[in-house]
């Protein structure tokens, strides 16, 4: 796997990817290399921690769908609805569960309190990949990148005095209240949130260039801290400790992110070899998983499958290191026991699926068209897994469902152009009236609107 903007790779747990495509083109989040990362077990931390706090605020858990952005700045927002943007930089800075918890309650107050209701309507039907590129193009305004960049890609509008995810310091109290409103209902203190307040609050005086995003678009002053501060003391959960649940699963995300983003020599500063604890171990086998070192990655992850038989994700770890040695038929065994272990994830369908693809065995294609179409249904916008299935397609000589597939991917992408060269060629060899050539006829419908919305920018 590469972190790269130009080519994204559809291999394994940290899977750097953008919906399958170049994410944004603006200057700023190419100097930066941001990408996503797909990574079904801390997604569902991410989930976890916020799904109480979305009940608390009379919103539905279950339309949650988070995306980490490989990025070190600190930054966290919330777009298109119920969309939560996390950047890994933060959940690495963090010092505890309470801290992410206390910012994701933060953003849930902005939806409650309507303070995404300004932003442009097309923002809660674009993909991922189109809200991340309108969403580096105004950060590279703000950083000093121009108006001319935002204003490209945010479709010719005036750019606003931060950016569009920019909110009044007023804006900002009532979201902190509304989050520790949240926070109380669930029965957690608001400490973190301060906690986080004060980390980010040195920052400001900072010059724009050098600050986190989340302190361009959450202008932080004394007062907010304060106010805070006052309520969470009349707070009866104001003492409340994080659970040892969300301790676990925060150990087990900064140990992944640090090992397999960090590089070895950083993550064997923290986690050394007479570090044998799970955290320990996990850190390092990503480390040398990375490093290419397989054969120690490997031996790490043998002695944790051994320990823990029943965690899907250490067999999905050994699965994608097997993967990249070259290993394809050995992979597909430790993939379908992650998959068996959490037939609810999508994220470890796919690699069964995109394994039952790469072996080459014609035999296999239909498992591989069934796994892939679900997971299509649980993530339509999810380009690496149309790729694998038009791919799948192909191989089976069914070209115009092949076709379909490519077109679902571009328009994805964000690319009229091909999406309707793709669905128009898949009307021609479909069955006419079927349900797959009806598609074809929404995609092309869909891709002359989003070509028409391109041309008046």
């Amino acid at each position: 796997m590469r972190r790269s903007l130009r080519r994204s790779l559809a291999v394994g747990c940290l899977l750097l990817t953008a919906a399958g495509t170049v994410l944004p083109t603006a200057a700023e989040a190419q100097r930066r290399g941001a990408s996503l990362v797909r990574d079904a077990e801390i997604e569902n931390t991410i989930r976890a921690y916020a799904a109480p706090l979305f009940g608390a605020a009379g919103l539905s858990g279950e339309a949650i769908s988070v995306h980490l952005v490989n990025d070190r700045t600190l930054n966290a927002f919330v777009a298109g609805g119920q969309r939560i943007f996390v950047n890994t930089g933060l959940l690495i800075r963090a010092e505890r569960p309470g801290q992410v918890i206390g910012v994701l309650a933060h953003e849930i107050g902005h939806i409650s309190g309507g303070h995404l209701a300004r932003m442009y309507d097309a923002i809660d039907t674009a993909s991922t990949a189109m809200i991340l590129s309108m969403l580096f193009g105004a950060a590279a305004a703000v950083a000093g990148s121009g108006e001319a960049a935002a204003a490209a890609v945010l479709g010719g509008q005036q750019v606003a005095e931060r950016s569009f995810l920019a909110f009044t310091r007023s804006q900002e109290s009532a979201a902190d209240q509304a989050g520790a409103t949240y926070l109380e209902q669930t029965g957690q203190s608001a400490s973190g949130l301060v906690e986080f307040l004060r980390i980010i609050g040195g920052q400001e005086a900072l010059a724009v260039e050098r600050q986190d995003p989340y302190v361009r678009s959450h202008p932080l002053t004394p007062d907010r801290v304060a106010a805070l501060e006052s309520r969470m003391q009349r707070s009866p959960s104001r003492n409340a400790k994080d659970s040892p649940a969300d301790i676990e699963r925060f150990r087990r995300m900064q140990a992944k992110l640090v090992g397999y983003l960090e590089g070895l020599p950083v993550t064997l500063r923290k986690y050394p070899e007479s570090d044998t604890s799970l955290y320990g171990r996990y850190a390092r086998a990503f480390a040398y998983f990375r490093a290419l070192d397989f054969q120690r990655g490997l031996a790490e992850t043998d002695s944790l499958i051994r320990d823990y038989p029943n965690d899907p994700y250490f067999h999905e770890l050994k699965a994608d290191i097997l993967l990249n040695m070259g290993r394809v038929a050995d992979s597909l065994p430790p993939a379908q026991e992650a998959y068996r272990l959490a037939p609810n994830e999508p994220l470890l369908a796919f690699g069964v699926g995109q394994r039952l693809v790469a072996m080459n065995d014609d035999s296999r294609l239909d498992e591989a068209v069934a796994i892939l179409r679900q997971v299509t249904l649980r993530e339509p916008d999810s380009g690496a897994a149309w790729q694998q299935l038009a791919t799948a397609y192909g191989r089976k000589n069914d070209i115009g469902m092949a076709s379909l597939a490519s077109a679902e991917r571009y328009l994805v992408m964000g690319s009229a152009r091909d999406a309707e060269g793709q669905a128009e060629r898949a009307v021609r060899l479909l069955k006419e009236g079927s349900p797959s050539w009806l598609r074809a006829q929404d995609i092309i419908a869909a891709a002359k609107d989003l070509r028409r919305q391109q041309q008046r920018r």
